[in-house]
């Protein structure tokens, strides 16, 4: 691809879109074009969302940072190898030094925790058991691999049978309080620091508005 950047006529040579097309049907009147719009940074990052074992390694490889789903500290090491496998690969795009990670979780400063994290709780069952078809749940496999395997089955059976608030009440407060960070100031401190110990660079939070965002942030300043 000649044109990244803005140093240049946007062509392609690849076999499935060539740029200017000149395949069957083409009239010949193509021109390369060279883009007006000038980006604020000229080397736009690569983030991927990515799951399993093969795709988060592809994103260690290819990627400036990778947006997992339902990690947290506890199930941090097990990224790891996959992780290195990415980065070890030639040609890898970034080390580990460098390598975003952006971790998506609901953070809420409160004393009474338990509301919370039933208000969390219906999210998980429905990515558990509510996904996908029965036989392929890629959101359900991240569960099992973090050892809830027996659990995430059970929860799967009762949400395709329509029973979803019992699916619900099935998944327990240690699995909700392990992917999100709630419960008073000092808890939320550790859990942040956590966090960004397993490796996370950047926390993408769920917040109710912006004084809740003007009081987080003044609580981790």
């Amino acid at each position: 691809m000649v044109g990244a950047r803005g140093r240049g006529p946007v062509t392609n040579d690849g076999p499935h879109y060539p740029l200017p097309y000149a395949g069957e049907g083409a009239v010949g009147l193509g021109k390369p074009l060279r883009s007006i719009v000038h980006p604020l940074r000229s080397d736009l990052p690569i983030w991927l969302g990515a799951e399993g074992p093969k795709n988060v390694a592809l994103t260690a490889e290819i990627a400036d940072g990778w947006i997992p789903i339902f990690y947290s500290p506890a199930s941090a090491d097990m990224y790891q190898p996959w992780l290195d496998e990415g980065f070890a690969r030639p040609g890898a795009r970034r080390t580990r030094e460098d390598f975003e990670i952006a971790s998506t979780c609901h953070l809420q400063v409160t004393d009474d925790p338990g509301p919370v994290l039933d208000a969390l709780r219906p999210s998980l069952s429905l990515y558990m058991g509510g996904m996908g078809a029965k036989e392929q749940n890629f959101h359900k496999q991240v569960f099992e691999r973090m050892g809830y395997a027996e659990l995430a089955d059970r929860v799967q059976e009762l949400y395709l049978e329509g029973r979803k608030d019992e699916a619900t009440a099935l998944v327990p407060d240690e699995l909700v309080d392990q992917l999100h960070i709630v419960g008073d100031a000092a808890k939320v401190r550790d859990r942040v620091q956590e966090w960004e110990e397993s490796g996370v660079t950047t926390l993408l939070l769920s917040l109710r508005s912006a004084a809740e965002v003007r009081s987080v942030a003044e609580l981790l300043a």
